[in-house]
């Protein structure tokens, strides 16, 4: 194990406990098969939500065909929009950050569904939201 994941006893700790999902592009849910398109992020201690996200036309392509690009784009900026919080987050636009995060990693049938939830921990969450989408789906 990486120094980066150990806590020391007794030390006070710069990093605060975040959790993240994928989000994936499941075209055809009869095949299994996905590409990861965003990653979203959660730290209760900063009260932080956020998504970055990144479509790879070319993949969802190579998956189907026919998939719907503009589909996907339109449920993609949705995250980004509850994310966000205030009136683009429609109905979530009261809620606090957890309750927004934990409304996106819900299970759904739909075209891009969240991954497992996964933890960390992290200094700086909006980084580590662009270090994960670099890392798990560029």
């Amino acid at each position: 194990m990486s120094e980066r994941h150990i806590i020391r006893g007794g030390r006070r700790s710069d990093r605060d406990v975040f959790e993240y999902a994928l989000l994936r592009v499941v075209p055809r849910v009869e095949r299994g098969e996905c590409v990861n398109a965003g990653v979203l992020v959660y730290c209760r201690a900063k009260s932080y939500v956020g998504v970055r996200t990144h479509l790879d036309e070319a993949k969802l392509l190579a998956l189907d065909p026919d998939a719907d690009v503009p589909g996907v784009r339109a449920a993609l900026a949705a995250v980004e929009g509850v994310c966000a919080g205030g009136e683009a987050a429609g109905q979530a636009a009261p809620d606090d950050p957890g309750r927004r995060f934990r409304w996106l990693i819900a299970p759904r049938s739909t075209i891009v569904q969240p991954g497992p939830v996964h933890t960390g921990l992290t200094a700086d969450p909006a980084a580590e939201a662009d270090r994960l989408l670099d890392l798990l789906v560029r």
